[in-house]
């Protein structure tokens, strides 16, 4: 009996290894080789500590910096186990609103988030990413045209120029992958770093 079933554990063996063991080391060295940011999580140093993920967005409510998109993941009530409460960009939940387009209540928040981003600007139509959430919750990147929507609002708040700001989002845009993959876009926290990095244009004179 155990020479009919030594080819069948013997494959068995072979194929874990290969599948289980082989395999898995092999794509994980290659990828720690080719591609090691990327295989590590895309995350993002400052100062020397690990602040976030390229691939995971991040709550700015602040008026001094650029704002991502609505996040409509949840957590659960601290006071109450069977319910939710918002929790913006909660990586633990990824999840989009279930809110479809007959709902009063997705069209009375899309109203009053458009009323209060044309007070931001009014001399501009609101971008339809600043006031609707991703599939996952957790979309990391806005629009060229959010961004710069934002501008007029972050100049007046850390008194820099406008063109000054909109020279800095043209600068963090990526464009479509392989130049027709996607659309062109802009990391939020990654511009919010070098927001943070730019400083004031010297007067002349000073």
């Amino acid at each position: 009996m155990l020479k009919e079933i030594r080819p069948a554990i013997v494959s068995f063996a072979a194929l874990a290894c290969l599948t289980g063991l082989i395999y898995p080391l092999a794509m994980t060295g290659l990828a720690q080789l080719l591609l090691p940011s990327q295989a590590n999580g895309s995350l993002i140093e400052k100062d020397g500590q690990v602040i976030g993920s390229a691939l995971i967005g991040q709550s700015f409510t602040a008026p001094n910096y650029f704002h991502g998109r609505p996040s409509a993941t949840t957590a659960p009530d601290p006071q109450d186990a069977t319910k939710t409460v918002p929790a913006p960009y909660n990586a633990a939940n990824s999840m989009g609103s279930n809110l479809g387009p007959t709902s009063k209540a997705l069209a009375d928040r899309l109203k009053d988030d458009v009323a209060a981003l044309e007070k931001e600007n009014p001399a501009q139509p609101v971008p339809v990413d600043l006031v609707t959430t991703s599939a996952s919750g957790l979309d990391p990147d806005i629009s060229p045209e959010a961004a710069l929507f934002q501008v007029p609002r972050i100049a007046k708040a850390r008194n820099l120029p406008e063109a000054q700001l909109r020279a800095l989002v043209d600068k963090q845009t990526d464009g479509r992958n392989l130049g027709v993959l996607g659309e062109p876009r802009v990391n939020v926290l990654k511009l919010n770093l070098a927001l943070d990095r730019l400083r004031a244009p010297k007067q002349p004179g000073s």
